[in-house]
């Protein structure tokens, strides 16, 4: 395949990941790309459970770059035996779409760390903050039941603005910006009423209106290099758990 061809295909590729992005405005995304990851557990591994959207599950960047992905590797270098996590997630999700995926196939049994990360696409679709923290309320519930009942083992993660990424040129950033902001103050606030850490990774998502690297090729998403800064700091809230 010469230059060309390869540049046409990357261009596609950027097409559809973005068409996708527009799409989940109009239609919640195929149940078909669901994440539902069941890797057989190795004896006396701590389990991960990542709850979300295509942040958790790394749309456009390779496997080990999500950010569970890397936060579980990063525990495996400092000698824990921690399993490959477990991710129900898909691009395009509201809280709604999460809430229904865990009821008609709840995960089985308990998890040594669980992660929340879900909103953008309420904001990006112009859902009622109302409505978010109605919903978030009840994921975040499920999620500490799904940590055993034990709120340390889990971690909220806040929404990141994508209206630094080229995809957002030509919208009102500041108004996603400050919608964004209205959405994780109602998240964190949730989180602390519940006795659940709150990890601020908005602030990182915002650097890359300076730094292209923080975004992956589709215009849109984390790149991994982004999803590493992440993971950084949810390691020590995870270490913490155990």
């Amino acid at each position: 395949m010469d230059k060309r061809n390869v540049g046409w295909w990357k261009v596609l590729g950027m097409a559809v990941v973005i068409t996708s992005f527009i799409a989940c405005k109009k239609a919640p995304m195929e149940q078909g790309n669901v994440i539902l990851d069941s890797i057989p557990t190795a004896l006396g591994a701590k389990t991960f459970l990542a709850l979300g959207d295509s942040y958790t599950i790394g749309q456009s960047v390779e496997e080990a770059q999500r950010f569970p992905n890397q936060a579980a590797a990063m525990l495996r270098s400092e000698g824990f035996n921690i399993s490959a996590p477990r991710i129900i997630a898909a691009t395009g999700w509201t809280t709604g779409n999460l809430l229904n995926a865990l009821n008609s196939n709840p995960p089985s049994g308990t998890y040594d760390m669980v992660t929340l990360l879900i909103g953008v696409n309420n904001q990006y679709q112009g859902r009622s903050l109302s409505e978010y923290k109605t919903e978030f309320g009840q994921l975040l519930a499920m999620a500490i039941q799904y940590a055993g009942n034990n709120r340390r083992k889990v971690v909220v993660l806040s929404i990141p603005d994508y209206g630094v990424t080229p995809f957002a040129a030509g919208s009102d950033r500041a108004r996603i910006a400050e919608e964004i902001d209205y959405f994780n103050m109602a998240a964190k606030t949730i989180a602390s009423s519940n006795s659940v850490s709150f990890l601020d990774i908005t602030a990182i998502s915002r650097e890359a209106a300076n730094d292209q690297s923080l975004i992956t090729y589709d215009g849109l998403h984390p790149s991994g290099k982004q999803y590493k800064r992440w993971a950084d700091l949810l390691v020590p809230m995870l270490r913490s758990s155990f």
